[in-house]
Formats: structure tokens, sequence, C-alpha cells
């Protein structure tokens, strides 16, 4: 009777062990992403984790070994310039970067988009490999993205919708977007999220964390990167709850709205859930459209009509630039909110001559003390005066504590030299300034802040835009007058003492 007893005493712990765990195998992933939860969650999923584990070091084991071949190819080549060739290997390192990203899925993609816009981290060569991102997603099939906004809105496609377009217009790493018109006649986007993300996107992450905290023992260091990871996973989750998107789009529209050339699409709440958005139909031409026809070989010389068209597309894409740059002083000293991802894809030229914003997954604030900060730090380069400028960027916490300003100092005025003036103008790509400016920060570790590269990437990549139609433009000549309106109207005593320095 003991033995039986105690047979089933130990029937009875097994059965609630194997209870327990069943609990835990079921339980699902969490809404919100918290380090321990999800490690609790993946913890009895380690065969997931070895899958991926196994992908992710195949895929940049190939890349090194692809990096390696193309040094070695590169080595036994005969004699060329040392800085072109440090370019393009740098340029060729990026591009096995983007399509070993390109092949590990929406993680990776997003990551190396967030990568491209910060050449002050991995030099200008790679951010510009990395940013085709923006351009070479492939879509996901149509049915599954009907599913899902059947699923969001708990009713058929018919009930909210008279069309939706049979492909997408554009594909993201989270997500594509559909054309589409509403029951009552309204031209609409429809933003539908890439099945099965959110599994994707906290998996990586946490095969992320795993990877720093591997590395923290390794290198023995007391902060922990794990951190990072973090961080990274609840801006990733974040950006996975349209929702939250439709609240920044809402934010940005409010504080933009009564700057007559800026256009931001109004939400569609009504029509907007965690994974589908509904937002107004943006019409306008893209900065790509308009640069093809602007440099197509394909028009007859001949054709009156068709050069017409080729001068008028040319007209229309400065005009877009110019419009971007004031776009992008706005926000930063102006509204203080500035849209996180200012690559040209996001932008449109509008029938009415204004420039249009798309994609607000993520916004970034600024305080207004740094705004004047920034406002400094551009009069600064435009004057040349680079020891003012780097006290600008110890205000805006740029400059680390114990740097030798004297010395940075030095350097870019070897990097800059004296900036030539034209009609009160640097006569210089805004461009060679900003690379002069990563290539020192790289030197002493600048801490870049998110909105100082946003703004800097953008009136970059603009420039960039404006330059291939017109090799004589220049961002400063456009982005001048309003940092001159700007000083003369706000009476401030930082206004005021920025305008001192540009009057003397």
């Amino acid at each position: 009777m003991d033995l039986m007893m105690a047979d089933l005493k130990a029937l009875e712990a097994y059965v609630s062990y194997f209870y327990y765990q069943s609990k835990k195998w079921s339980k699902p992933l969490p809404e919100a992403y918290d380090a321990e939860e999800v490690a609790d969650y993946f913890s009895h999923r380690p065969h997931v984790v070895a899958l991926r584990l196994l992908e992710v070091f195949s895929s940049f084991a190939s890349a090194a070994i692809r990096i390696r071949m193309a040094g070695l190819k590169k080595s036994l080549r005969p004699g060329s310039s040392k800085d072109i060739d440090e370019n393009l290997s740098q340029y060729n390192f990026g591009m096995v970067l983007k399509e070993t990203m390109l092949s590990l899925g929406p993680t990776f993609i997003k990551v190396g988009q967030s990568l491209s816009t910060r050449p002050d981290i991995i030099g200008p060569e790679i951010s510009k490999a990395l940013s085709e991102l923006h351009d070479q997603i492939p879509p996901f099939p149509r049915p599954l993205a009907m599913k899902i906004i059947e699923e969001e809105l708990d009713s058929p496609i018919g009930s909210f919708f008279s069309y939706i377009s049979e492909e997408p217009v554009a594909a993201a790493s989270f997500g594509q977007v559909y054309r589409g018109c509403t029951l009552n006649g309204s031209d609409v986007a429809v933003k539908v999220q890439r099945p099965n993300l959110r599994h994707v996107v906290v998996r990586d992450v946490y095969i992320l964390r795993l990877g720093l905290g591997l590395l923290q023992k390794i290198a023995k260091r007391k902060s922990d990167p794990r951190l990072y990871a973090d961080e990274l996973g609840k801006g990733l989750v974040g950006e996975l709850d349209y929702t939250l998107e439709a609240a920044n789009a809402s934010q940005f529209l409010d504080a933009h709205s009564h700057f007559s050339f800026m256009q931001v699409p109004k939400v569609f709440q009504h029509l907007t859930r965690k994974r589908a958005l509904t937002m107004e139909w943006m019409a306008g031409e893209s900065s790509t459209d308009l640069l093809s026809i602007t440099k197509s070989s394909s028009i007859k010389h001949g054709s009156k009509y068709l050069e017409r068209q080729k001068v008028d597309a040319k007209r229309r894409l400065l005009d877009l630039v110019n419009k971007g740059v004031e776009a992008s002083l706005t926000q930063l000293l102006e509204t203080g909110i500035l849209h996180a991802d200012p690559h040209p894809g996001n932008l449109r030229y509008t029938a009415s001559g204004r420039i249009g914003f798309l994609d607000f997954g993520l916004l970034c604030r600024m305080e207004k003390k740094h705004q004047f900060a920034m406002l400094a730090s551009i009069v600064h380069i435009v004057n040349g005066d680079w020891s003012s400028l780097l006290q600008a960027l110890t205000e805006m916490d740029v400059v680390r504590p114990g740097t030798n300003i004297r010395r940075v100092t030095m350097d870019l005025e070897d990097a800059l030299g004296e900036v030539e003036l034209k009609d009160g103008i640097p006569d210089i790509k805004f461009s060679r300034v900003l690379g002069k400016i990563w290539s020192v920060a790289l030197k002493y570790h600048f801490r870049m802040p998110p909105y100082y590269t946003l703004v800097l990437r953008s009136l970059a990549s603009l420039e960039g835009l404006a330059v291939a139609a017109d090799p004589s433009f220049k961002t400063f000549e456009a982005a001048y007058p309003f940092v001159v309106r700007k000083l003369l109207t706000e009476n401030s005593a930082e206004t005021r003492k920025i305008l001192h320095s540009v009057v003397v």
C-alpha cells in the first residue's frame, strides 16, 4: 500500500510538471516587448532559435567569404588610386551587406535601413549601398494581404472598400501599400502588415540580445550591451502597431498644416487597426519618376513637346528639392517634430506644387535649446567658423566631455579650409562639407543625436537629387534665405546672438 501511494504521488508530480510545461508552451508571444517575457517564451522553443541562428550564421559567413575574395582580387589588381580603391571597397562591402540583409528578412532589412541614415557610424559609401534597401523589398501575395485586412476590420473587404488594387503600389520591410477607394468615393492608401511579423521581429531581436550577452562575457565589459537590443526591440515592436503610426501622422499633420507648401495625408481612423492603416491617397510624382524623365535619353531631338516635358520635369524636381530643404528646416527650427525616415521615396510632388510626406512609423522630437544650437551650427558652417561650430555641437551634447576642442578645430580647418563665398553664399557642395564633418566625427567619437543625422542626411540626399538634374545646385543657396528669415523674425536672446555672428 505504501509503495502504491508513493507511485501515485510520483504520478501526480509528473502530471503537474507536464501540465505546467504545457501551459508555458501554449503561452502566447507578449504583445509589448519585454526582455524577460520574450526570453521565457523562446527558452521553451529552442528549436526555433537554433534554426534561425543557423540561417543567420550561414548568411554572414557567406558574406564574409565574398568580401574576402573581393579583397584578394583587389590586391592582385595593378596600381590604381588608393582613395578610389578604398571608396569602392567600402561600397562593395555595403552591397554585400545589403544583399545579406535582404535575404534574412524584415528585421535585418529594417536595421539596414536605419544604418543607412547613419553615415557617421558606418561611413558614407556603406551608407549609400544600404540606402538601396528602401527600394528593393519583394511583396507578399495579395490573398494574404486581403485576409489580414478582413481579420483586422472584422468584416469582408466589400463592407468598407469598393476597390483595392490587384498589385501593391509599394512594398516595405514591414508592410506593403495598396491603392483603394472607400464606399463613399474617397481615394485611399491601405497599408497592410506582413504576416506573422511580430514573431519574426521579436525572435530576431532575442537572437541579437543573446549575441550581445555573449559579447559582454567575452569582452568582460561592465556596461550591458543587451540594453541596445532591448531599445531596438521596443522601437521595432512599436512600429508594428499601426494605430501608433496613425497617431504620429495626425500629430505631424497638426504641427505642419499651416505651412502651405507642405501636404500631409489625413488618417481614416475607423479603417485603421494594429495591422492595417488607411490614409488619404497622396497623388503626386516621386523624385525617382521626375529624375528618370529628366535624364531620359529616349527623347527624339526633333520633338519639341517631349523636350518641353524634360525641361518641365527638371523644373518640378528642383522645386521639390527646394521645398524639401525648406520642409527639413521647418521641422528642425520651427516645429521640432521631424519625419524620421526622410529618404526621397517618402516624398511626393503634388499637382498643386506642394511637397507631400509619406510613412510616419517614427517621429523624432527636439528640445527648443537644441533647435537654437542647430540653427547656430548651420550659420557657423556657412561662415566657416569651425570653433563656434564646435561650441554649438557641444551645446547639443554631440562632442564628448574631455575632447580636445583645439585639435578638432584644426582638423576641420585642414579638411575644409577657407570656404569661398559666391554672392554671400558658400560656393561648396553640402555633401562635401557633410562628408568632412562625418570623418572628423568618426575620428573623435562624436555622439550624433538622431535629429542631427536625420536633417543632415535629408539635406544631403535632396542635394544628390538636385545635382543629378542641375550640377550647379547648391543646398546652402536654397537653405540660407530660410535661416536668415528665421534670424530676422524671431526676437529672442539666442537668435540675436546668432544674428550678431552673421553680421560680423
